[in-house]
């Protein structure tokens, strides 16, 4: 029998420990070199769906210029950070690693705009969710293994994928289960009603950090906003001015990357320092406890979350509204719509695969299916599939 590796040394008691791990789904023998969250870790990173994220939409269409953020190269990002938080706070770091990696896998191709034609046309069956995507990638969609589908990832990595926004039942919570997690959670309790681990949060917030910080970086980079622009906005604003001081003959592109290095700096030490604080006014001495408290316990402080709705609404307003994203955006909202629709009245285009998927299905999984596939799409495998449904002109495989 292998013996499996006991817990990560040095974790705070408030961390999710290897050895207390509620399982799998699937029970499975411990590995002998890899801690359980670790395992988990590197499934994801040898899923399928992981390596589809290099060619999907962050902001910019894949076609639009290598320099620009991916889903992959976001998501590695958010990892980095992820990591960086967890190991201060004693987290387990494994574990905010493997739901960094895995907290995107469920997004459609063209990023938001994708997902949001894919909400539309699916609101007669049930919604579109990607969080409830991710879900159900990871629990069935992935086909590798010989004994289960997906991926059979421990409960704490599941917990934290659903549920790192927050408890989705109980509170405030009036709206009704996806339907991924509702079905889900007749198989394994996830304790929808309570919190996530604190690495759960700390990946959440690694997120918020990421996209914001590099969707400035690149959308400097490609002329949709200027340095002057950010004068005014908190916490950007100053920094960018201060590496002009410190830097006064530095070229645009340097400046651009200290000054977003120093803003993931000022975000991150923010976020530990207020983070130590709720820890020790709430005396925290389980994750149990965390999932409990009825709040997050990882957070920023209120003058940084005020500076970081700033930086969202300047950015929504000058970069996620320019009219060059706009019309990017319309564009794949149309091509997801259409490949929803010729798929939907004309299922025997789909490929046979995932055309025997929907026999004997009703219309709400018939859709479902559908969606799958395209979620599953890169933006270029989506352009083709567009074209050779769509062009005559063009080849049909």
């Amino acid at each position: 029998m292998t013996e499996p590796l006991k817990s990560a040394p040095g974790l705070a008691p408030y961390a999710c420990f290897e050895d207390a791990s509620l399982g799998r789904l699937h029970p499975e023998p411990e590995s002998a070199t890899r801690r359980c969250f670790q395992r988990d870790r590197d499934r994801i990173i040898h899923s399928a769906a992981f390596r589809r994220l290099e060619y999907k939409t962050q902001v910019f269409v894949n076609h639009e210029g290598d320099n620009y953020r991916t889903r992959l190269t976001h998501t590695l990002e958010v990892s980095q950070i992820a990591r960086s938080i967890c190991r201060s706070l004693n987290l387990n770091e494994d574990l905010g690693e493997a739901l960094a990696l895995a907290h995107d896998l469920g997004h459609p191709p063209f990023g938001h705009a994708g997902e949001d034609a894919l909400k539309d046309v699916m609101k007669p069956f049930g919604g579109f969710d990607h969080n409830a995507q991710s879900l159900s990638v990871i629990t069935k969609l992935e086909e590798r293994y010989a004994r289960f589908d997906g991926l059979n990832l421990t409960w704490e990595t599941l917990e934290g994928v659903v549920k790192h926004n927050g408890p989705l039942i109980g509170g405030a919570n009036d709206k009704p289960l996806p339907r991924v997690i509702a079905e889900y959670a007749e198989l394994q309790d996830l304790k929808l009603g309570t919190f996530a681990s604190g690495e759960a949060q700390a990946s959440a917030l690694a997120d918020d950090i990421a996209y914001n910080n590099h969707d400035i970086d690149d959308g400097l980079r490609a002329g949709l906003f200027s340095i002057r622009d950010l004068a005014d906005v908190p916490l950007a604003g100053p920094i960018f001015a201060q590496v002009m001081k410190d830097y006064p003959d530095l070229d645009e592109s340097r400046l651009i990357h200290e000054a977003v290095r120093r803003l993931i700096g000022e975000m991150v030490e923010d976020l530990l320092a207020e983070t130590r604080t709720r820890i020790g006014d709430a005396k925290v001495t389980s994750v149990d406890e965390i999932r409990s408290l009825g709040a997050r316990v990882v957070g920023f402080s209120e003058k940084m979350e005020a500076n970081e709705k700033a930086v969202k609404k300047f950015l929504f307003d000058n970069m996620y509204r320019h009219y060059r994203l706009n019309r990017m955006t319309s564009k794949a909202r149309r091509i997801v719509r259409e490949l929803f629709e010729i798929f939907q009245e004309e299922p025997e285009c789909l490929p046979t695969d995932w055309r025997q998927k929907l026999e004997g299905e009703g219309p709400e999984i018939q859709a479902q299916v559908v969606a799958d596939y395209i979620a599953g799409m890169t933006d270029r495998f989506a352009l083709d599939e567009h074209l050779r449904l769509y062009d005559l002109r063009s080849r049909t495989s």
